[in-house]
């Protein structure tokens, strides 16, 4: 069953019009009731057009009313609305510290699957797939993610180099054409130096993935192909704790689909680099 429609209202109502967040505070509050009414009726009772609601669905990446209405049920249905996030509260004691932590990354790891798109993951994996080169760019944290891509790709063969700072990013960038991807890593989806980066290679001719929050930002209006993520995270949140773990398990997802897909070949490759590996231990 799909789900994801109250998390998306969520993680978008900041970025919402005045009209546009108006009904999605309506639906926010009142879940039950949206998923049996009409989108006449519920224009009447937001007090807001239904042409409003439509432009709402866009703006989720829904393809109408319908779409949201469905998410929305499997919400109910499956009881994974967001809001399962637990304060970090640092002066308690370690097992209630443990738990917290734990269960926030549980969570966004669960909330990701509803805002990740298969389709773009299969699209994205077949690109890194066939791509001449790639190269990988993120910013501070985002850099841990960006590496961890680097090296999973590099073991099965493929040319891979990922950049932590702007200059770097920027000279890569530029190297870049057709056939060629560029994959940006901002969690925010804001970041400055990876807008310019991924813009660079876009007039270069690459093809650009993106991995940020579920929305639209600058980082994905340049994206051919959207991978999102999602955390709510309540505090704390210069650490990217939970963010980070499911942007992570969006790598891992990203290099089994590109694994499975050729197997007879990366298999021996990742033998071949894990021998490699143990020899240097012995020696």
């Amino acid at each position: 069953m799909v789900s994801g429609g109250l998390l998306a209202l969520k993680e978008m109502l900041e970025q919402l019009k005045p009209s546009e967040r108006k009904v999605a505070e309506y639906i926010m509050a009142n879940p039950h009731e949206i998923v049996s009414i009409s989108i006449q009726k519920l224009a009447e009772l937001s007090g807001v057009s239904e042409a409003t609601i439509v432009r709402l669905c866009q703006r989720l990446n829904m393809k109408g009313f319908q779409d949201l209405k469905l998410r929305v049920a499997g919400d109910l249905a499956s009881s994974q609305l967001s809001g399962g996030y637990e304060e970090i509260r640092m002066e308690g004691p370690l097992e209630q510290l443990m738990q917290s932590i734990s269960n926030n990354n549980k969570q966004s790891i669960d909330d990701t699957l509803t805002v990740l798109s298969a389709e773009e993951v299969r699209k994205a994996a077949d690109a890194l797939l066939h791509a001449r080169r790639i190269a990988v760019f993120g910013m501070g944290a985002s850099f841990i993610i960006a590496e961890d891509l680097r090296q999973k790709l590099v073991r099965i063969g493929c040319w891979c180099e990922a950049y932590p700072d702007f200059h770097g990013q920027l000279t890569a960038a530029v190297n870049l054409g057709p056939g060629d991807v560029a994959f940006g890593v901002s969690y925010s989806g804001q970041t400055v130096e990876i807008v310019e980066s991924i813009k660079e290679a876009k007039q270069q001719g690459a093809t650009i993935i993106t991995l940020t929050k579920f929305g639209k930002f600058p980082v994905n209006e340049l994206a051919d192909i959207k991978l999102f993520v999602s955390s709510a995270e309540q505090s704390i949140r210069s650490g990217a704790m939970a963010s980070r773990i499911a942007q992570l398990n969006v790598i891992d997802i990203l290099f089994i689909t590109i694994a499975s897909s050729r197997k007879d070949e990366v298999i021996p490759l990742l033998e071949k680099t894990r021998l490699a590996v143990n020899r240097t231990k012995k020696s």
